[in-house]
């Protein structure tokens, strides 16, 4: 079966529970070869002047802030580890706290930068939680906003993203850079 848009609205018609809604400026990100490496551990692996293509916003001594390439919502940031841990009770203390005080400065640069309401700040550990990568543990912290569930989450079951994550990048770097 053809995936051209037309095909897809007209196997998948509206009020069935699914819904296309076209964003082709994300299909670079689909084009990319799907690899078995860990991104975060291939992201810290890989040099600093390299950070941009990677999302990498902070590196911390044992932790690092990166934006999520593919968000639930606009500036949908992941605090992780540097070590490759799959287990928050593997994690040492030192790492934890650090971890903690990079989930407060990712809640401020996005306070910096795009002024969210409120935040949801959790992790999924293990596949039945919901982990995509599961050998490397990661807390999100995802913006919301009251307009975040509006009429097109509610009824439509879609969600908009308002910016391309490579354009978030840059607005949350600016946002650091004043804020400095």
């Amino acid at each position: 079966m053809s995936l051209k848009p037309k095909i897809l609205r007209e196997t998948f018609p509206q009020g069935k529970g699914f819904t296309i809604i076209e964003a082709p400026w994300r299909h670079k990100y689909f084009d990319v070869p799907k690899d078995d490496g860990c991104f975060i551990c291939r992201a810290l692996d890989d040099a600093p002047r390299h950070d941009a293509k990677n999302l990498v916003l902070v590196r911390g001594e044992r932790a690092v802030i990166m934006l999520n390439r593919y968000p639930y919502t606009m500036g949908a940031l992941m605090v992780a580890p540097a070590a490759h841990v799959g287990d928050f009770r593997a994690i040492d203390d030192e790492t934890l706290l650090e971890m903690n005080q990079l989930v407060k400065r990712a809640m401020n640069i996005l306070d910096a930068a795009i002024h969210p309401k409120a935040y949801n700040v959790g992790l999924n550990q293990g596949v039945d939680a919901g982990a995509g990568l599961q050998g490397h543990i990661h807390v999100h912290v995802v913006p919301r906003w009251g307009a975040d569930t509006s009429f097109i989450t509610t009824i439509g079951d879609a969600r908009v993203l308002a910016e391309d994550v490579d354009g978030m990048y840059k607005r949350l770097k600016k946002a650091m850079k004043s804020r400095a």
